[in-house]
């Protein structure tokens, strides 16, 4: 009986932050006190020019690192499959978990670094390429664990049937891979918009994201309209969420 108590508290201590800003985003007063029910924030927050460019440069980037970092990962391990073994491919795809496992500040700082030694001036295209080397540490394990289990044997048979490389790549390999593509594509995105240090590193003046105006209003004092924002945010990340999850049991079904 006590496990499944602590077991609550610890949730309720997780998650009561998030109810409460959930809860105050519909409060009247713009104090942390409650003052009766409005959906004034939420018009304003729909109001602000400033917020939909900076979503819109997020759906950019994300969008961007999503399509670079599913087509780079696909297309490297196909192209490692045709050429190497697989100790040396394991090996190699090994070296993409150091994403995963390096600080975000390290990599933010490298490519910083980097961007400034070939005089490469920060917009939306450094943005883009700091948030595509960060999807690929997430991209390239998912779907070489799922590429692992295609059986060779269906590539044979393809290839011995007149079809090209092109077409087996295309019409054999890619319908296969297409659980685990939409799962590192749902990954990626939601990586890419979470992400504060890399852009924060790597945008220039013109290209501010969602998460660097969110810290350039938290500078200036706290907003209601951030917690309007913050809910809808938390909504959309759950709905993904909740998309990866069902694929993800989807493709667990599929293999018993």
């Amino acid at each position: 009986m006590r496990l499944p108590i602590f077991v609550s508290l610890v949730y309720l201590f997780l998650y009561l932050p998030i109810i409460v800003l959930v809860i105050f985003s519909f409060n009247s007063g713009d104090s942390y006190s409650w003052s009766g029910f409005t959906l004034q924030w939420y018009r304003e927050l729909f109001q602000t020019k400033e917020i939909w460019s900076a979503l819109i440069n997020s759906l950019i980037v994300g969008g961007s690192a999503v399509i670079l970092s599913v087509a780079l990962s696909v297309f490297m391990i196909w192209g490692l499959h045709q050429k190497l073994t697989a100790q040396k491919i394991n090996y190699l795809i090994s070296l993409f978990y150091i994403t995963m496992i390096v600080p975000d500040i390290v990599i933010a700082t490298s490519l910083l670094v980097f961007f400034y030694f070939f005089h490469v001036s920060f917009s939306l295209a450094t943005l883009i390429v700091g948030h595509t080397i960060l999807g690929l540490g997430f991209a390239v394990p998912i779907i070489y664990s799922r590429y692992k289990e295609l059986d060779k044997r269906v590539v044979e048979a393809s290839l011995d049937l007149g079809a090209s490389d092109l077409q087996t790549f295309f019409y054999v390999i890619v319908p296969f891979l297409y659980p685990a593509l939409l799962s590192s594509a749902l990954t990626v995105f939601i990586v890419s918009l979470d992400d504060f240090l890399i852009s924060f590193f790597c945008a220039g003046a013109s290209s501010q994201t969602l998460s660097l105006y969110i810290f350039a209003v938290i500078r200036q004092g706290l907003s209601p309209i951030l917690n309007a924002l913050s809910t809808l945010i938390l909504v959309g990340s759950s709905l993904l969420v909740f998309i990866f999850t069902f694929l993800k049991l989807k493709s667990s079904s599929r293999k018993l």
